[in-house]
């Protein structure tokens, strides 16, 4: 099971102003403010982003990424919305999409260092 996440970003303050917005949709709010490191989450931090001045962009195709669970296909749409408005690329539009085992809704962005985020929401079982 994981604990957090931590991801390097080049200019801390932009950074952590756009992923405020853009981590709002998954439920996470700002919790620690620190000069090297920022820390969002619900209760305790669970993404944090890392202050790296000397960091290159990190190429598209890493074939990393981190997904958030988000409660619902609004959540989706809005954080892919905040992240496009941030200037974010996208790396797939808010829809359905297949998984090994079901179909669910999500949508992919990049940050500008290159970080893949995804936001996604399972049906639920009835």
């Amino acid at each position: 099971m994981l604990d957090h996440v931590s991801v390097a970003v080049l200019n801390l303050r932009t950074s952590a102003d756009a992923y405020e917005k853009v981590l709002d949709a998954a439920g996470l709010r700002r919790l620690v403010d620190q000069p090297a490191t920022v820390g969002f989450g619900k209760n305790y931090p669970e993404f944090w982003l890392n202050a790296r001045p000397n960091l290159k962009p990190l190429p598209s195709d890493t074939g990393i990424h981190i997904c958030l669970r988000v409660l619902d296909e609004d959540a989706v749409r809005a954080f892919h919305a905040e992240a496009i408005k941030a200037g974010w690329k996208d790396a797939g539009a808010p829809g359905p999409r297949q998984a090994a085992m079901t179909v669910y809704y999500a949508a992919f962005v990049q940050d500008p260092d290159g970080n893949k985020l995804e936001a996604a929401t399972f049906p639920r079982k009835a």
